[in-house]
């Protein structure tokens, strides 16, 4: 490695970890209907603590205001993964939501998808793959430094809310679940 590369966080292991696990994680979603319940669940138990563990290990970058952030995630893209995903979960998709901010002004508990959990943690780590694909290295430290940021104020507890929903449906519901896939 060159120096200019050494001190560099778009090289940093973590960095390039982070990378491999998210772009792993976009791919699972993106081919939500090559996977019958208990696979999709079952992978998704495994890759979810690993996607949330590369997160917090990204380098702290300086964000820069200036740098200019095209995303590729559009909304028709969030709605096509959702729909794929609530389509296979069918009944399972909802759970009881505890960590909702209406929660302390409200009587009765609140709904919440899988679906659209997963559709958000994949619309952060898919806007920020294909940024970090256009090889521009200000782009590049741009995309670490706004996934650090969205991560702690919003997908992290995104993807916790739906690893927790998903280990009761795997592991709750583990016989009919591989009924279900025989």
């Amino acid at each position: 490695m060159g120096k200019e590369k050494e001190n560099n966080p778009i090289y940093e292991r973590n960095t390039l970890e982070f990378v491999t696990v998210a772009l792993e994680y976009c791919s699972f979603i993106e081919t939500t209907r090559r996977f019958g319940l208990y696979e999709f669940v079952d992978k998704s138990v495994k890759l979810l603590p690993l996607l949330y563990l590369k997160a917090t290990l990204l380098p702290e970058v300086e964000q820069n205001e200036d740098v200019e952030l095209e995303f590729s995630v559009t909304e028709d893209m969030y709605e096509s993964v959702r729909n794929q995903m609530a389509g296979l979960l069918g009944e399972k998709d909802s759970y009881l939501e505890t960590f909702h901010p209406d929660m302390q002004y409200s009587d009765a508990p609140i709904a919440a998808f899988i679906s659209e959990n997963l559709a958000d943690v994949y619309q952060d780590t898919g806007n920020f793959i294909s940024l970090f694909k256009q090889e521009n290295e200000e782009v590049m430290r741009e995309a670490i430094a706004l996934c650090r940021t969205n991560f702690r104020e919003y997908w992290g507890q995104q993807l916790l809310n739906a690893l927790k929903a998903l280990h009761t449906v795997r592991y709750e519901d583990e016989e009919n679940l591989e009924m279900n896939n025989e």
